[in-house]
């Protein structure tokens, strides 16, 4: 009985390496739509054309998966962006980016998964203080942590109540408008001098 040749190494090269993005999307817009803990492998692998087999031997697990996921959206946008424009860039990548294949769409995982099971916590965690350590350079005071954490938490309360909650008039706002009106208010928290202490 004749068989059909195998294909060449460099096309199974290929092959893997599309069926490896396409797990690696598709999981990314599931944590992003339902969180970490609500993203079965099954899912993942079903929404990817791929067999869960394929994910583990990619991955490892699905927190290796998250890993990744993470890895190439979050750090890799903090490794590309220059710091006084990091939060600007969040944004509006957050802003624009509640539609499935947008490419970064680490804050929405980390907005429906962080605290919600401790598999998924370290990972995430990571991405929050690297965001912050990032942040907190900007205004060169002793106080440069806490004010990047009031940035993060406004960040990531807008993504919350556009995301998650789809409240009017935010969720369908104009995501320039929105950068135009927080950026703007946001430069005064980076400027402020330090408190002097209790009064």
């Amino acid at each position: 009985m004749d068989h059909a040749p195998a294909p060449p190494a460099h096309e199974r090269r290929r092959d893997a390496g599309a069926t490896r993005r396409r797990l690696l999307d598709a999981a990314r817009d599931l944590f992003a739509e339902r969180g970490y803990e609500g993203a079965t492998v099954r899912e993942i692998a079903q929404r990817a054309g791929a067999n869960q087999a394929l994910l583990f031997r990619y991955f490892g697990s699905k927190q290796g998966l998250l890993t990744e996921v993470v890895a190439q959206g979050g750090l890799e946008q903090l490794r590309a962006t220059r710091p006084e424009e990091l939060f600007e860039t969040a944004l509006r990548s957050m802003l624009s980016s509640s539609a499935a294949g947008s490419a970064d769409r680490s804050l929405e995982v980390y907005l429906r998964s962080i605290g919600r099971g401790d598999e998924a916590t370290g990972t995430l965690r990571e991405l929050g203080e690297q965001y912050q350590s990032a942040l907190a350079a900007l205004s060169g005071a002793e106080d440069g942590a806490l004010r990047a954490d009031l940035a993060m938490a406004w960040l990531l309360g807008i993504g919350l109540m556009r995301t998650v909650v789809a409240r009017e008039p935010l969720a369908s706002a104009d995501p320039d408008t929105v950068c135009r009106l927080v950026v703007g208010t946001l430069d005064h928290l980076w400027s402020a001098p330090p408190e002097s202490g209790p009064r």
